[in-house]
C-alpha cells in the first residue's frame, strides 16, 4: 500500500510540475498494481487531457466515474475535457453536467450546482447548434429535477419557453425553406404541391403550439400573452390548412375555432380570429350574423376591406342590421362621417373594401346584395362568382361544407343571372335555384327565381305554379304583382288587371325599390288595358292605357318600358312621329332590353340612311343578351339586330364581320329570307363564291316555300346569284339568271349591263380556251343586249366599253371576220345628236364615222378586219364622252381606247401589204391615250405598263422609265417584269432580259409569257434544245389566244422534227404542234407561213384531204399576193406550195391534179433554179411527184422523163436511180429493163453499199434467173445485213430476199434447212426485230418463235420504235391463236393477216 501511495504522490507531483509523461507513467504503474484505483484513473485522465489525448483521457475519466459515481472530481475533469473539444462532445457534456449538478443537489450545494448549470447553458449557447442549445434550456424548465432545486436562481420559465419557441420557429422556417428548395427541383414537381407537402410534414410534427401555450401559461405580461395567443392561433390555423381531410382535421378545426372565439371575446384586434369567427359561420341569410359583433369589427378594423364593406352596408338603404338612433353616440368621428355619407360615397367605400378583401365571403355577399338592389347585375354576377370560388377554397382549407353560405351565394348569383344579359344565363340560374330547392323545397326566393325564368321562356302556366308556391310561403306584394303579370302574359288580361289594381294600394313605401314597383305595376295595368280592347278608338283614349303609362313615368321617370309603350301609342295611333321617336330613344337609353323600341329606332334611322346610329342600336341590343333565347325556351330569338348589323357592315364593306352577323341572324331565324340574301352578298364581296352560291340558293328555296309571306321584291337574290355564277366563270348559268331577272324587271339597267358584260367575259374566256365559235356566239348575243340598251340608256360607260370589247374579239379570232355584224355595229355607233362625237384624236389617227363607213363598204377579209378595229376605237371614244364627270372612269376609258388603237396598229402592221408609216399613227395615238390616262390617275401601275409597251418601238428611255415606274407601284406583277424582259431583249441586253424573266417566274410561275421570254433568251444564246423545252412549257400552260407562243412553239418543234426524222415518224409527236397551228390559223389571217407549216404537219399525219385543202387555199392567197406585189420571194413560196400540194394530192390518188400542180411548180421555179437550195428541193419534190403521178396514170414516158429530170437535179442520187429503175422495169420493154440494169450497176459503182440499189440488183438477178449475179449480190447482202445503221424495214427486206435466194438457189440439198438457216441468221443478227422470229415460226409452226415475234414487235412499235402497225399486226397473226388474231384485226383491220387466222381457228 505504501508503494501505491508513493507512486500516486509521484504522479501528483509530476502533474504539478507539468511533467505529463511522467504523470502518465506513474499513474499507469498504480493501475497496473490496482486497476480499481480511483485517483490513479483521475490523474491519468488529467495527464492525457494535458497531452491532448482526448479519447484516452475520456476513457480514464469514465473508468473513474464508474468506480465512484458520486464523487464530483472525475465528473469535473470530464466536463473540463468536453469544454476543450467544443461542440463535438456537447451531448456528452449535457449528461455529465446534469449528473454533476444532481450530485451537488444531493450535498445541498446550490452555488456549485447553479455554477455547473449556468456554465453548461452558456457553453451550449456559444458553441452548440440551435438544437443543442434548445436541449440545454430544457434543463431549466419546470418538470426537471434541477428546476425545483434552483428555482429563483435560474431564469423564469416564461423566458425559457420564449427562447425555446424562438429557436423552434427559426428551425421550422429554415427546414421548410430548405425542403422546398430541394424538392421543387425534382422531375415533375409542382411548386404548390411541394409547399403543401413540406408544410404538412413540418407543422404536424411541430412542438411550437405547446411552447406557445407554456409561454401563455407562465408569462405575467398581458401584451406577451396576447402576442403568443396570436401566434398560437396562426400556427394552429396554418396546421389546419396543411392537414388533409379526416378526424385529425376536425379536432384541429375545433381547436382553431376555440382559440379564435377566445380572442374575439377578449375583443383583441387580431384580424384572423375575427374573420374565422365571422367567415366560418354557415348562414343562409345575412341577417343571421350578430350585428353587435359586426359593429365591434367595424370599430376594431375600420381600414380593413371587410370593415369598409360592413361600414357602407350597415348604413345603406337595404341594411338588415339595426341602425343607430339619431341621438345615439358614436365611438369616433369616422363613424359619424360614414353615417353622413351619400349613397354614391358608400358605394365607393364598399367597392374599395371588396378590392381589399378578396378572400372575404361575407364582403362579397354584402356587395352582391347591394349590387342587386342597384340593378348592377353584371357586377353582382362577378362578385357572386368570386364568392363561390372563395367558398370552395375555404371549404377545402377548413373542412367545413358551408352549405348554407353556398346557398346564399347561389341565390345572389341566380337572381343576378335572371336579369344579366337575359335570357342567356337562364339555364345556369335555373340550375342554381333547383339545387337550392333540392335541399330546401320551400325557399321562396328560389321559387320566385324559377318562376321569373319560366315567365321569360313563355311557359306561363308553370311559372304561375312556382309563384303560387312562393306566395304560400310568404305573402309578399312583389310576388303577388309578378304572379298577376304572369297571368296577363298568359292572355288572362282581365284577371291580371284586377289583381294588379288590388296590389297597387299596398305599394306606398317611400324607398326607391317600392317606387319602381309601383311604376311597374301601373305600367302593367296599362298593358292589360291596352290588350283588353284592341279597337283603335279604345287605344287612342287617353283615359285608359295611355294615362297608366303617364302615371308610371310620373312615379319613376326612368322606367323604360313605359316609354316604349308611349312610343308605340304616338307612332301608331297619335301619328306623332317626333314624340314617338323621342320616346323610343328615351326607352332605349334607359334600358338596352327594350327591344321593340330599339327595332323601331333602327328602322327609323335606316329610312334616313343613318347607318352609324343603326349599328349603335343593333350592337347594344346584341350586347344586352335579349336576342338569343335560353336553351329549351319556347321564346323565339330576335334576329333583326344581327341582320341590321350585317347590313351596316355590308354597307361599310366590312364583309368578314357582315358574314358573322348574318350567320348569327340565321341561327336564330333560319327562314329569314333577307338574311340569306345578305349573307350571299357578303360572301360574294369577300370572294367566297361557293359559299355565296349556297346561301343564295337557300334564299331562292325560301322564296318558293314562303311565297307571299316575303315582303318586297325577290328578284335581287336571282340577280346576286347570277353575279356569283359570273364570278365563278359559270357564264351560261349566270346568263340564264340575268334573263330570268330581266323577265321580271325589263328595263333594269344594272341587270342588263351585267348580262352584257357577262357575255363579253364569256367571249374572252372561250377565246382563251380555244372555243372560238362559242366566243363569236357570245358576241352575237351580247350585241343583241347592247342594241336594246342603246335605245333607252345610250350614255352608259359600261355599254360602250363592252361594245368596244365585242368588236375587239373579232380582231383576235380573225378567221371569223367575215361574220362581223357590220350593220348592227353601225346601228349602235350611229349618233345623230352630235357630229363631233367621234372627233377625239382624229387629227392623229384619222378614225371617225366616215372612216368606219368607208371601210365597212369593202368586203375583203382585211378590210373587214380594219372595220372591226375602227368600230372598237369609235366605241371606246364614245365611252370617254359618257364619263366626263368621273375622273377614274375617264382614266379607264382612255386606257381602253389606247389598247384599241394599239390593237389596230398590230393588226395593220402584221399585213405586209401596208407601209409601216401608215400603221404607226395608231401607235402614236395609243401613246397619247395612255399619257392622258396617267395624267388622270398617275398611281395606276397598269397605265404605266401599257405606256411602256407602246413606246418600246418609239422611245426606249420612255419605255424603260414606264416599266420601272409600274414596278415601283407594284413589284409583284409578272406581266410588267416580262414586258421589261422583252424590252431588254429587243435592246440586245440578254443578261438583264434573263434577270427580268426570272423575276417574273418567281412572282407568277404560271404566267406563260415569262417562259416564252426565257425561250427567246435561250434561242439567242444558241441553246435550241433548251429553247424548245421552254417554248413547249409555255405552250402547255398558255391559253389558246397567245399567238406569239403558238408561233414560237410551232417553229421550234418543226425545226426539231426536221433534224430528227425518227421522231417525226411518230404521229403522237405531231398532234400537239398541229393543234397549235390550227389555233393559230383561227387567230390570224396574216400567218401564211404557219398555214403552210400546218398543212405539212397534216400531210405528215396522213390527213391528206385537209392538207390538200389548206395548201390549195395557201396557193390562192399567195397567187393573189404575188399579183399585188410581184415579189420573187412570194413566187418562190408559191412554187413550194404548189409542189407540196402536188405531193399531198398524189397521196390522195388525185394523180391528174398532182401532175398538174407539179408541172406548175416546175414552170414557176425554172428561172430561179440555180439561185436557192430551197428551190432545188422544191423542184426535186415536183419531179418526183409528177413522175409518180404519171406512173400511176400509166404514162410511163412522161414518168421516166420526170424521173430523169429528178436525176439531173440530184446529180445521180442513188434513191432516184432506184425509183427510175423500178419505173423502167415496170414499163416492160427489154430495152427499158436493160437501161434499168445499167443505171443500177452505175449507181452501185458510185455508191457502193447502198442498200436499196443492192436489193434491187438482187431482185432483178432472181427475176432474170442469173445465178452468177445472185451469188455476187448474196455476198454483198450478207455483208450489208451486219451493218448497225439499218432500219427495221431494211432488215426485213434483206431477210426476205436472202430467204428467197436460199429457197431458189440452195447451196445444200436440203432446201428447208437453207431457209431455216437464213431465218436463224436473221434472228442472230437482229434478235430484237420480229421478222426472223416470224420466219422461223412460219417454217417450224412452233409457238415460241411466234411469241418472241410478238414481244419484239411490241417493243419496236411506236412510240418506242419505228415498226409499222402492219408489221405488229402480222406478228400477232403469226401465233395462230384466236385472241392474237383479234388483236391483229384491231391493229390493222385493212390487212388480211388477222382475218385469215381468225377464219381458220
Amino acid at each position: 500500500m505504501s508503494a501505491i501511495k508513493t507512486t500516486l504522490k509521484a504522479a501528483k507531483g509530476a502533474l504539478d510540475a507539468h511533467q505529463y509523461d511522467k504523470a502518465v507513467e506513474q499513474a499507469s504503474k498504480v493501475l497496473d498494481e490496482d486497476p480499481h484505483n480511483y485517483h490513479a484513473n483521475v490523474f491519468l485522465g488529467l495527464a492525457f487531457e494535458k497531452q491532448g489525448q482526448n479519447e484516452e483521457s475520456e476513457q480514464a475519466y469514465k473508468a473513474a466515474t464508474a468506480l465512484k459515481p458520486n464523487d464530483p472530481l472525475a465528473w469535473q475533469g470530464m466536463i473540463s475535457l468536453f469544454e476543450q473539444q467544443g461542440s463535438r462532445k456537447l451531448d456528452q457534456y449535457h449528461d455529465a453536467a446534469t449528473h454533476l449538478a444532481n450530485l451537488f443537489v444531493q450535498v445541498d450545494d446550490k452555488t456549485r450546482c447553479q455554477t455547473v448549470v449556468d456554465k453548461y447553458t452558456d457553453f451550449a449557447r456559444k458553441c452548440g447548434s440551435r438544437v443543442q442549445f434548445k436541449h440545454s434550456l430544457e434543463v431549466l424548465l419546470p418538470g426537471n429535477d434541477l428546476y425545483g432545486y434552483l428555482e429563483g436562481r435560474i431564469p423564469h420559465p416564461s423566458y425559457t419557453y420564449t427562447k425555446l419557441s424562438e429557436l423552434v420557429e427559426q428551425d421550422e422556417k429554415e427546414k421548410i425553406s430548405s425542403e422546398i428548395g430541394q424538392r421543387r427541383t425534382r422531375l415533375g414537381a409542382k411548386v404548390d404541391q411541394v409547399i403543401a407537402e413540406v408544410k404538412k410534414e413540418v407543422l404536424q410534427g411541430s412542438d411550437l403550439e405547446t411552447l406557445y401555450q407554456h409561454v401563455i401559461d407562465w408569462t405575467g405580461d398581458d401584451e406577451t400573452r396576447r402576442l403568443y395567443e396570436e401566434k398560437l392561433l396562426q400556427h394552429a390555423y396554418d396546421t389546419l390548412i396543411a392537414i388533409p381531410e379526416g378526424a385529425l382535421k376536425a379536432s384541429k378545426r375545433e381547436e382553431v375555432m376555440h382559440l379564435a372565439r377566445g380572442l374575439v371575446i377578449l375583443k383583441h384586434p387580431f384580424a384572423l380570429a375575427w374573420k374565422i369567427n365571422l367567415e366560418w359561420k354557415d348562414i343562409e341569410r345575412i341577417e343571421e350574423l350578430d350585428a353587435g359583433l359586426l359593429r365591434e369589427y367595424i370599430e376594431l378594423f375600420p381600414e380593413d376591406g371587410l370593415g369598409k364593406v360592413l361600414q357602407g352596408y350597415s348604413e345603406c338603404e337595404i341594411s338588415v342590421f339595426p341602425k343607430r338612433a339619431k341621438g345615439e353616440e358614436v365611438d369616433n368621428e369616422e363613424q359619424e362621417e360614414i353615417r353622413a355619407m351619400t349613397a354614391e360615397d358608400r358605394l365607393v367605400l364598399m367597392a374599395d373594401g371588396i378590392e381589399d378583401s378578396p378572400s372575404s365571403v361575407i364582403a362579397h355577399r354584402l356587395m352582391g346584395e347591394y349590387y342587386l338592389y342597384l340593378e348592377e347585375y353584371e357586377s353582382a354576377v362577378e362578385v357572386a362568382r368570386k364568392a363561390q370560388k372563395q367558398l370552395a377554397i375555404d371549404s377545402r382549407l377548413s373542412g367545413l361544407p358551408f352549405t348554407n353560405n353556398l346557398d346564399g351565394v347561389r341565390m345572389i348569383l341566380g337572381r343576378a343571372l335572371i336579369h344579366y344579359q337575359a335570357p342567356r344565363h337562364h339555364p345556369e340560374a335555373r340550375a342554381l335555384f333547383e339545387g337550392v330547392l333540392a335541399r330546401k323545397p320551400n325557399q321562396s326566393s328560389a321559387l320566385v327565381g324559377i318562376g321569373l325564368i319560366l315567365e321569360e321562356q313563355e311557359e306561363f302556366d308553370k311559372a304561375l305554379e312556382f309563384f303560387e308556391r312562393a306566395l304560400r310561403q310568404a305573402s309578399d306584394i312583389i310576388i303577388r304583382a309578378e304572379a298577376a303579370w304572369c297571368r296577363a302574359l298568359n292572355g288572362d288580361y282581365a284577371t291580371s288587371c284586377s289583381e294588379l289594381e288590388e296590389c297597387l294600394p299596398h305599394v306606398n313605401a317611400p324607398d326607391l325599390r317600392t317606387k319602381t314597383l309601383k311604376a311597374q305595376t301601373l305600367y302593367r295595368i296599362g298593358i292589360c288595358m291596352w290588350n283588353l280592347d284592341e279597337a283603335k278608338a279604345s287605344r287612342r283614349d287617353r283615359n285608359k292605357a295611355y294615362s297608366r303609362f303617364i302615371s308610371s313615368l310620373q312615379i319613376d321617370v326612368n322606367f323604360a318600358p313605359a316609354y316604349t309603350s308611349l312610343g308605340i301609342y304616338y307612332a301608331d295611333y297619335a301619328k306623332d312621329k317626333g314624340r314617338a321617336r323621342r320616346c323610343f330613344q328615351k326607352a332605349f337609353e334607359l334600358s338596352s332590353s327594350e327591344v321593340v323600341a330599339a327595332e323601331r329606332l333602327a328602322q327609323s334611322f335606316a329610312r334616313t340612311s343613318e347607318w352609324e346610329l343603326v349599328e349603335i342600336v343593333a350592337q347594344r341590343v346584341v350586347e344586352s343578351g335579349k336576342v338569343r333565347p335560353a336553351p329549351g325556351s319556347r321564346r323565339k330569338g330576335i334576329s333583326w339586330p344581327f341582320a341590321a348589323l350585317g347590313v351596316v357592315q355590308l354597307n361599310n364593306q366590312d364583309f368578314a364581320k357582315s358574314i358573322v352577323s348574318f350567320q348569327s341572324a340565321l341561327r336564330i331565324s333560319p327562314k329569314d329570307y333577307y338574311s340569306w340574301v345578305g349573307l350571299g352578298e357578303s360572301y360574294q364581296n369577300s370572294g367566297r363564291y361557293i359559299a355565296a352560291t349556297k346561301a343564295l340558293e337557300q334564299a331562292q328555296k325560301l322564296e318558293q316555300e314562303l311565297g307571299s309571306e316575303i315582303v318586297g321584291d325577290t328578284w335581287f337574290s336571282k340577280y346576286m346569284l347570277a353575279n356569283v355564277r359570273r364570278e365563278l366563270g359559270e357564264y351560261d348559268a349566270a346568263i340564264a339568271g340575268y334573263k330570268e331577272v330581266l323577265a321580271l324587271k325589263r328595263k333594269e339597267y344594272g341587270v342588263s349591263i351585267a348580262s352584257l358584260q357577262t357575255f363579253v367575259e364569256a367571249a374572252w374566256r372561250n377565246l382563251e380556251l380555244g372555243f372560238f365559235g362559242r366566243a363569236i356566239e357570245s358576241v352575237r348575243e351580247a350585241l343583241k343586249i347592247a342594241m336594246d340598251l342603246v335605245t333607252w340608256r345610250k350614255d352608259a360607260f359600261n355599254l360602250w366599253k363592252s361594245v368596244g370589247d365585242l368588236c375587239s374579239v373579232y380582231t383576235y379570232i380573225q378567221s371569223y371576220v367575215n361574220e362581223f355584224p357590220v350593220e348592227d355595229i353601225q346601228f349602235l355607233l350611229k349618233d345623230n345628236t352630235d357630229s363631233d362625237t367621234y372627233s377625239l384624236l382624229v387629227e392623229l389617227e384619222g378614225v371617225d364615222w366616215d372612216t368606219f363607213v368607208a371601210s365597212a363598204a369593202n368586203e375583203s377579209p382585211r378590210s373587214v378586219l380594219d372595220t372591226c378595229c375602227y368600230a372598237a376605237i369609235l366605241a371606246q371614244k364614245r365611252a370617254i364622252l359618257c364619263c366626263a364627270h368621273d375622273s377614274h372612269a375617264r382614266a379607264v376609258a382612255w386606257y381602253n381606247l389606247g389598247w384599241s388603237e394599239h390593237r389596230t396598229y398590230v393588226c395593220q402592221h402584221a399585213s405586209k401589204s401596208r407601209a409601216e408609216d401608215s400603221s404607226s399613227k395608231y401607235l402614236k395615238a395609243s401613246v397619247q391615250c395612255f399619257k392622258t390616262a396617267i395624267e388622270l390617275e398617275s398611281g395606276n401601275a397598269e397605265f404605266w405598263n401599257s405606256l411602256g409597251i407602246v413606246t418600246s418601238q418609239l422611245n426606249a428611255r420612255v419605255a424603260q422609265h414606264s416599266f420601272v415606274r409600274s414596278l415601283h407601284i407594284n413589284d409583284k406583277n409578272a406581266r410588267v417584269w416580262t414586258n421589261l424582259g422583252v424590252f431588254y431583249l429587243t435592246e440586245g441586253d440578254i443578261q438583264l432580259a434573263n434577270d427580268a424573266f426570272t423575276r417574273a417566274q418567281s412572282v407568277d410561275p404560271d404566267y406563260a409569257y415569262t417562259w416564252l421570254g426565257q425561250g427567246l433568251v435561250a434561242a439567242q444564246l444558241g441553246e435550241s434544245s433548251e429553247a424548245r423545252s421552254l417554248f413547249t412549257h409555255a405552250f402547255e400552260i398558255s391559253d389558246a389566244s397567245t399567238v406569239q407562243i403558238h408561233r414560237s412553239y410551232a417553229s421550234s418543234t418543226l425545226n426539231h422534227l426536221l433534224l430528227s426524222p425518227v421522231i417525226s415518224n411518230n404521229t403522237a409527236n405531231l398532234l400537239q404542234p398541229l393543234l397549235a397551228l390550227r389555233q393559230l390559223h383561227k387567230l390570224s389571217l396574216t400567218d401564211i407561213s404557219f398555214d403552210h407549216v400546218r398543212s405539212l404537219f397534216q400531210e405528215r399525219i396522213r390527213d391528206y384531204p385537209n392538207a390538200s385543202q389548206g395548201l390549195a387555199s395557201l396557193c390562192t392567197a399567195l397567187e393573189a399576193e404575188y399579183e399585188t406585189l410581184d415579189s420573187s420571194e412570194i413566187l418562190a413560196q408559191f412554187a413550194q406550195a404548189k409542189a407540196d400540194l402536188s405531193r399531198s394530192q398524189l397521196a390522195e390518188c388525185n394523180f391528174e391534179g398532182a401532175a398538174e400542180n407539179a408541172e406548175t411548180a416546175l414552170d414557176l421555179s425554172a428561172d430561179d433554179a440555180q439561185k436557192s437550195s430551197a428551190l432545188k428541193t422544191t423542184r426535186l419534190s415536183a419531179h418526183l411527184s409528177a413522175g409518180l403521178a404519171y406512173f400511176y396514170q400509166a404514162l410511163m414516158d412522161r414518168a421516166i422523163e420526170m424521173f430523169k429530170g429528178a436525176l439531173e437535179e440530184t446529180q445521180g442520187d442513188p434513191d432516184i436511180v432506184c425509183i427510175l429503175s423500178q419505173v423502167l422495169w415496170a414499163k416492160g420493154g427489154e430495152q427499158e429493163r436493160s437501161i434499168a440494169r445499167e443505171q443500177l450497176f452505175d449507181s452501185i459503182e458510185k455508191h457502193p453499199g447502198h442498200v436499196a440499189t443492192t436489193l434491187l440488183l438482187g431482185v432483178i438477178a432472181v427475176l432474170d434467173d442469173d445465178q452468177d449475179t445472185v451469188d455476187a449480190v448474196s455476198d454483198d447482202l450478207q455483208q450489208l445485213r451486219t451493218r448497225e445503221d439499218l432500219s427495221p424495214h431494211q432488215h426485213k427486206q434483206l431477210a426476205q430476199l436472202l430467204i428467197a435466194v436460199a429457197t431458189l438457189y440452195p447451196r445444200t440439198e436440203d432446201q428447208d434447212a437453207a431457209q431455216l438457216s437464213e431465218a436463224t441468221t436473221a434472228v442472230m443478227l437482229a434478235p430484237s426485230l420480229p421478222y426472223g422470229w416470224s420466219q422461223i415460226a412460219a417454217m417450224t409452226e412452233e409457238t415460241n418463235p411466234a411469241q418472241m415475234a410478238v414481244l419484239t414487235a411490241a417493243q419496236k412499235a411506236p412510240p418506242r420504235g419505228e415498226l409499222s402497225i402492219e408489221d405488229l399486226s402480222k406478228a400477232y397473226a403469226g401465233t395462230k391463236e384466236a385472241k392474237d388474231a383479234q388483236k391483229s384485226i384491231m391493229l390493222a383491220p385493212w390487212k388480211c393477216f388477222g382475218w385469215q387466222v381468225l377464219s381458220q381457228v
